[in-house]
């Protein structure tokens, strides 16, 4: 009896030990498959980033958007359209830092870049609003976001040789306002275009910049302005230009490109704005009244 228990033992302990054998066996072999299957998605996701780049690379060149394309295992989708094209409102997709400039065209662009007016449309109406700063951003900081607003127009119109600039300064802080009446306050409240709230507003009649109506009722009359972020050191805000109440859409403010890539399951989308490029007379030189320092 007492050899048939040791036997029967022996049998429980082999079928122990070939239990653990299998169970690491199996936790090798499911360790292995997701490793294989991360690996593999992100191999395929890295194709799709790389098939969406390439499809922002040959719209850039091209102009034009192009439909399903394959390249090598992937494949891309572009889809090219005008920016803020017959539309009052404008939310610049990338905050600005202290220093960079956002550019409103109000004068259209033919397919050479040229400004036109001519079976295009050109902005002329008599106000436009600003509004910048990141929700909930304080208007005494030493780092408050403050504009610098420069608006390009002839006078008279249709003269590119008599291009002229108005200019105005608003800050939120009224410490570094100080009394320089140069120095404009912002609107009371916050602004919101879109889906997007912003902290700071300021309305501006283009006639309370001294340019004179025969300018900007014409086609042609305003070129674009040129949006300055100031003493933001800290980190960047959002900006965002409204024309609601001007009467007046814009003109395209360059090109959107779509991107999407795709390889396998993985998909991947990349957008591009692509603005116009400026002539060199348009350049960001300001005018620093008494009491702004930067």
């Amino acid at each position: 009896m007492a050899r048939k228990f040791q036997s029967g033992q022996a049998l429980v302990l082999v079928l122990l030990s070939l239990s653990v054998v299998l169970t690491l066996v199996l936790f090798i072999l499911s360790r292995s498959i997701t490793d294989i299957s991360v690996s593999s998605t992100q191999e395929e996701s890295i194709r799709a980033f790389s098939a969406a780049e390439a499809g922002i690379e040959r719209s850039l060149i091209v102009g034009t958007g192009f439909s399903s394309t394959d390249i090598g295992n992937a494949s891309y989708t572009t889809s090219v359209t005008d920016f803020a094209l017959g539309g009052y409102d404008i939310s610049y997709p990338s905050p600005l830092i202290v220093g960079e400039v956002a550019t409103t065209w109000f004068t259209s662009h033919d397919t050479d870049g040229n400004l036109t007016c001519s079976a295009l449309p050109c902005f002329t109406g008599d106000r436009m609003k600003v509004c910048w700063g990141n929700p909930g951003t304080g208007n005494s900081s030493a780092t408050t976001p403050a504009i610098e607003i420069s608006v390009f127009y002839e006078s008279p119109v249709g003269s590119i040789a008599n291009v002229r600039v108005a200019r105005a300064l608003i800050d939120p802080n009224s410490a570094r306002r100080g009394g320089n009446a140069n120095i404009l306050a912002h609107d009371a409240g916050t602004c919101t275009i879109g889906a997007q709230t912003y902290q700071f507003q300021k309305t501006l009649t283009f006639s309370s910049l001294g340019i004179p109506s025969s300018t900007y009722q014409n086609n042609g009359g305003l070129q674009l302005s040129k949006i300055k972020m100031l003493y933001n050191s800290d980190q960047p805000h959002l900006l965002g230009v409204s024309v609601n109440s001007s009467g007046d859409t814009l003109p395209s403010q360059g090109q959107q490109i779509d991107s999407r890539g795709v390889a396998g399951d993985s998909n991947r989308r990349i957008v591009v704005y692509q603005s116009y490029a400026e002539n060199p007379f348009f350049g960001s030189s300001i005018v620093t009244p008494a009491g702004i320092t930067k």
